[in-house]
């Protein structure tokens, strides 16, 4: 074959240079860094405020009705004054004070108070000495003592209905007054004082986890969730004021510190954002931001407010920060990946003109060379379909498995969503049964604690889909758990189905706090003794056993045992395959076991079967423990 003609040996085209290009690479990541933090800011921004929104729609339905439930327990007693003055023992003791009537009337006034509830009441003179009282016997009496001074008996000897929220001089006790003057033939004999304490609403607000406090007329804090609150002012208070006080003995020698707000936020009437100090567990301060909503009462100069924490709304509005900053991370990453394949692509249609252009004048010039170049690049075309037809075919593959993948994930959740929903789902059933029935007898206390129970049983369904779409992620946070909080929860879960299918349950583990979401470990607590319960339905005597422990390498080891027939062993090595069941007809999905299983592989643990030789089925729970336990007195305290 005879060499191409010298003039045919002239290089290619010479491509741009790359230092243009190389420059360009270097500084792109810099724009694109700087959009990436503005896009997860401003989303953050945006969802704190949604979230902040949500919060104050919800706090101003609670705010309502804590408020109405003060003023109902303080209208409880505001008869109480006023119904002495039809007490003709009373009014003869004001006109004519002898040792007998003194006695007659100090024993009613005991009765009375302890029918109605309320702390003291007692009878003063116009002078404003006390006459009568229902703690006649005590060792700190008020018989005799001198209160002229309180400002509610000078409302009351005016003709005004006396209000007063004040530590007792004698007690010590705080407490709310209420005081009534007593007529006789057109004119104020004496005043009727009933003392009442407002602990209980702090203990209920305790127990439903409620920050709140109210506020009196001068701005000081008489009633808080938080004890060390408690006798603050929430405004600063001239030195006037603090005479004034100090004088009347409203709040006996109390410092009336203020409480001051390391930072505040308005944001509309009625409505701001706090950041207040808290003392933790361990004894230090460290500061938590409030969304803080007021409410003045209606029958007295106080003011309800509403402490609202905002850690869960940061934290969410975080999280949608950091996923709007990776979304458009992923999205200029696409776009770079698009644009230097585009570029790539060109590069290439360029430089497959410029080949065709010299294979034209090779064909032109060298004839001989025609036949074999021709080949050639037939046989190249042909590489380069079977190339292209084989990546076409390798990409559809792929998104064909990602697809499947997708739909088989989206079936799994559904479903696991539905077979963990139906026990709440029962016990809301029968709660409400329950509270329809005790609305109609009028037992409202018992209706109320049960819708209580209701709406913790809402939030702990919540729970659940958000703990089934963490376990979906595959988070690597998984949380904490009480292993006895987690045992009292299931079997309160199942507790219609233990009423009707009543066994004996021996509960011989230590307690211990474990390295998993307390949902989840609720879920396959529950998901094990269902499976325990069915298996003993046919059988009288039935035992249910929970043993754990620590085992040798330091983690923990519950057993969940019982005394059923057992599984036959052609059936045991399917027990984990997710819709496999041995429960009679639509009785299960059999995906109790399969998703037991998977939560506790996603917590760094396992679940496994054994078969006892003396009968029945153990299920061995294992799980590892955190390496500090929270300190629980310090917390309830």
């Amino acid at each position: 074959m005879q060499s191409p003609p010298s003039d045919l040996r002239a290089p290619l085209p010479v491509l741009p240079t790359m230092k243009p290009r190389l420059i360009r690479r270097l500084l792109l990541p810099l724009p694109i860094l700087l959009l990436m933090l503005t896009c997860g800011y401003v989303a953050e921004r945006l969802s704190e405020r949604a979230g902040i929104r949500a919060l104050a729609e919800n706090g101003a339905r609670q705010l309502e009705l804590h408020a109405r439930a003060l003023e109902s327990e303080i209208s409880t007693h505001t008869y109480l004054p006023s119904l002495l003055e039809l007490e003709g023992d009373v009014i003869r003791l004001l006109l004519q004070p002898t040792p007998y009537r003194r006695e007659r009337v100090n024993r009613y006034l005991e009765g009375l108070n302890q029918r109605s509830g309320s702390r003291a009441i007692y009878v003063l003179d116009p002078s404003g000495r006390v006459l009568a009282t229902s703690n006649w016997q005590d060792a700190d009496s008020f018989q005799g003592e001198d209160l002229s001074f309180r400002a509610y008996f000078q409302d009351a000897i005016a003709g005004r209905p006396g209000r007063f929220y004040g530590i007792g001089t004698t007690t010590g006790e705080p407490g709310y007054y209420l005081a009534h003057g007593l007529r006789h033939a057109g004119r104020i004999v004496g005043v009727a004082v009933v003392k009442i304490r407002l602990d209980r609403l702090e203990r209920r607000w305790e127990r439903a986890r409620l920050d709140a406090f109210v506020s009196d007329e001068n701005g000081i804090i008489i009633l808080s969730s938080d004890p060390s609150r408690r006798l603050r002012s929430v405004r600063p208070l001239d030195d006037e004021t603090r005479s004034r006080l100090a004088g009347s003995l409203q709040y006996h020698w109390v410092r009336l510190d203020e409480l001051q707000p390391l930072d505040r936020q308005p944001l509309n009437p009625g409505a701001e954002l706090l950041s207040l100090p808290v003392r933790s567990a361990n004894g230090e301060e460290h500061p938590v931001r409030y969304l803080a909503q007021s409410q003045p009462l209606h029958d007295s100069a106080w003011t309800f407010t509403l402490l609202t924490p905002l850690q869960d709304v940061r934290r969410e509005a975080m999280s949608h920060g950091m996923l709007a900053a990776a979304a458009f991370a992923l999205l200029a990453i696409l776009l770079i990946a698009w644009n230097e394949r585009r570029k790539v692509i060109a590069t290439r249609l360029a430089a497959r003109e410029a080949l065709q252009e010299a294979n034209s004048q090779l064909e032109r010039k060298i004839a001989e060379r025609t036949a074999d170049l021709r080949a050639s690049n037939e046989r190249l075309r042909a590489q380069i379909r079977e190339r292209r037809q084989a990546e076409e075919t390798l990409r559809k593959t792929q998104d064909d498995l990602i697809q499947a993948g997708k739909l088989a994930v989206i079936g799994q959740m559904s479903t696991s969503i539905a077979h963990e929903l139906n026990q709440p789902l029962a016990a809301l059933r029968t709660l409400a049964g329950n509270s329809v029935r005790f609305l109609q007898r009028g037992n409202l206390e018992t209706a109320s604690s049960n819708l209580q129970t209701i709406n913790e049983l809402v939030d702990r369904m919540g729970r659940i889909t958000a703990s089934l779409r963490a376990f979906a992620r595959r988070s690597d946070d998984t949380g904490e758990a009480q292993l006895g909080k987690a045992v009292d929860a299931a079997l309160f879960l199942l507790q219609p189905r233990l009423e009707r299918t009543p066994l004996t349950i021996h509960r011989d583990f230590a307690e211990a706090c474990l390295a998993i979401d307390q949902t989840r470990l609720e879920q396959i607590l529950v998901n094990l003794i269902v499976n325990a319960i069915d298996a003993m339905a046919t059988q009288r005597d039935r035992q249910l056993w929970l043993e754990g422990r620590l085992d040798d390498q330091g983690r923990y080891r519950l057993g969940v045992r019982d005394n059923g027939p057992g599984i036959p062993p052609a059936l045991r090595s399917h027990l984990f395959e997710p819709f496999f069941t041995t429960k009679p007809g639509e009785q299960g999905l059999g995906l109790g076991l399969t998703l037991s299983a998977s939560l506790a592989a996603a917590a760094g643990g396992s679940l496994s079967v054994r078969h006892p030789e003396e009968g029945g089925t153990a299920f061995v729970l294992i799980l590892p423990v955190l390496a500090t336990a929270p300190n629980e007195t310090a917390a309830d305290e």
